[in-house]
């Protein structure tokens, strides 16, 4: 085991995790004001108290197209959509739209005894379909209609095996972290210690009293030994997740759906459950978008007057295009106007369906809002799916936000991606503090969390303009953008440049800007009516 990368996991754990304690970071801040406060948030607070106080709302659906939403979670569950035309729990599909007992959305990975939990990555699946046509063979071998395919499976084996390398390593310096924990808190005996207790603990293991001494270390400056382990374990769920489901190509669990994977315009399959296992992600996005505002409890959502339509479709591994396709059209025929999507992948083996599916959204006047991915590139050049183009680059819809991340000092995450042509705005993605499982909630990162901030935005332009169309409703949000006027570091490299060369707008959103745009333009069309 490497002492070094141990001891640098540690010194990582210490160092990021006071950063999330109260005090260093407004919870709101993605809510706060740029002028007024410390934070470069969407002046969403700003607008409700001086832009739409006296204005009347109208409930808007967002559908949260996602892994799973704890639809009790206290400062969620009023503002979970119930379909209006379904009896709970009657075992009969009342309102006829296919899906039985459809209450709050629809689990489109979930089987009829049980759900998905892992799966595998898209190009493992590619692979796996690949490999015993190619499995050594040379390109010599191959025929020039199968020289494409040949390309697309030497790229993948190569990526899988880089990856697989790196995940193995991982999972090794994790499953020795963990245990040296596990053992540390065992020898302790009790369940809150003190930095002299963790230092009483005696060993020969010098690898094991290094540990030891970064845990005393950290103890001392403030972080408690639940909130290390908690990442450790974050760590290790990550790694395990990768090596026995994402990369692993002898694993395939869509049996558990029982639909006929090969028929990508299937439609009726899945089960109710739209919570499910691993609700983290989804929580969290719902709460950015609409948690209950003001109610002194948790965190406020963006967005005040809305209802969360929950639809399941990314599990522990990558979604299927299939099921994104499914989950967008049920969201458009059940109404919703805005549906947020913070997921994607590097490949779409099926993206025909899921372009058709975005064009339906398209010409039922339903926005749809993307999380632009968390690996530092440029999606000008490498695509990030399900995306607004079809078949080029002239083949774009008018319905779709593409999302990066900033931190609170408005400056890109390190982590976003980026795209002078394919990204649209930029929003808050770094330590956002939204609802989790369980009544509980939690900081995250990513353009995950920008997305729905965009998404809750939107809700809030069209909940007090709802004549207002998606297009219009994406114009006024791209338009009153604030321009960053400094130069911030390129995510993935030390470089610094433009925000111009990030996003189509060189800009972050802004709520009452926004609100202050679709004034005029509902005025305009008024007028002009």
């Amino acid at each position: 085991m490497n002492t070094l990368r141990i001891k640098l996991i540690l010194v990582i754990i210490y160092l990021i995790t006071p950063l999330f304690s109260e005090g260093q970071l407004s919870k709101n801040w993605f809510n706060e004001d740029p002028d007024k406060d410390r934070f470069a948030g969407v002046s969403s607070d700003n607008a409700y108290e001086n832009l739409v106080k006296d204005m009347k709302s109208v409930p808007i659906v967002v559908a949260v197209i996602d892994g799973g939403t704890d639809v009790n979670h206290p400062d969620l569950k009023s503002k979970i959509w119930v379909n209006p035309k379904e009896v709970a729990g009657n075992g009969i599909d009342d309102d006829k739209n296919g899906y039985i007992d459809d209450m709050h959305g629809w689990s489109f990975f979930g089987g009829p005894k049980e759900d998905i939990k892992g799966e595998n990555l898209e190009m493992v699946r590619i692979f796996r379909k690949l490999d015993p046509v190619f499995k050594g063979k040379t390109k010599k071998q191959v025929s020039k209609n199968e020289l494409s395919d040949f390309k697309l499976y030497e790229e993948i084996k190569f990526k899988m095996e880089v990856a697989l390398k790196d995940a193995n390593s991982g999972l090794k310096v994790y499953s020795s972290l963990k245990k040296q924990m596990d053992d540390l808190k065992q020898a302790i005996g009790k369940d809150t210690f003190t930095e002299a207790d963790v230092l009483a603990v005696e060993s020969k293991d010098e690898e094991y009293n290094n540990t030891k001494n970064g845990i005393a270390e950290a103890i001392k400056n403030g972080v408690s030994f639940d909130d290390m382990y908690k990442e450790v374990m974050a760590g290790y769920n990550q790694f395990y997740s990768q090596v026995n489901y994402h990369l692993n190509p002898e694993f395939s669990p869509r049996a558990i759906v029982g639909d006929n994977e090969a028929d990508q315009h299937e439609k009726y399959y899945g089960n109710n459950n739209v919570i499910g296992s691993e609700a983290d992600h989804g929580t969290h996005v719902a709460g950015i978008i609409g948690a209950v505002r003001n109610n002194e409890i948790g965190m406020n959502g963006v967005a005040d007057n809305v209802q969360l339509m929950i639809l399941r479709v990314v599990p522990n591994g990558d979604e299927r295009d299939k099921d994104v396709a499914n989950a967008i059209r049920y969201a458009v025929d059940n109404g919703a106007k805005v549906i947020n999507m913070s997921f994607g992948k590097d490949y779409s083996p099926n993206k025909n369906i899921v372009d058709e599916a975005i064009r339906y959204a398209e010409i039922k006047d339903v926005l749809l809002i993307h999380g632009a991915g968390n690996d530092a590139s440029n999606v000008d050049s490498k695509p990030n799916y399900p995306g607004p183009y079809g078949n080029d680059k002239n083949d774009k819809v008018s319905n779709w936000i593409e999302v990066g991340a900033i931190s609170s000092s408005g400056d890109a995450a390190r982590f976003s991606n980026y795209g002078k042509e394919r990204v649209d705005v930029f929003a808050p993605g770094v330590q956002i503090y939204a609802t989790t499982p369980d009544a509980s909630y939690d900081f995250h990162d990513g353009t995950s969390m920008a997305s729905p901030v965009v998404a809750g935005i939107a809700a809030m332009v069209w909940s007090y303009f709802p004549e207002l169309n998606a297009r219009q409703v994406k114009l006024i949000i791209t338009s009153s953008v604030i321009k960053v006027p400094f130069k911030t570091q390129l995510p993935g490299s030390r470089k610094k440049v433009k925000f111009t060369a990030l996003c189509k707008t060189g800009g972050i959103v802004n709520a009452y800007r926004a609100i202050s745009v679709a004034k005029l333009v509902s005025g305009q069309s008024k007028r002009a009516d």
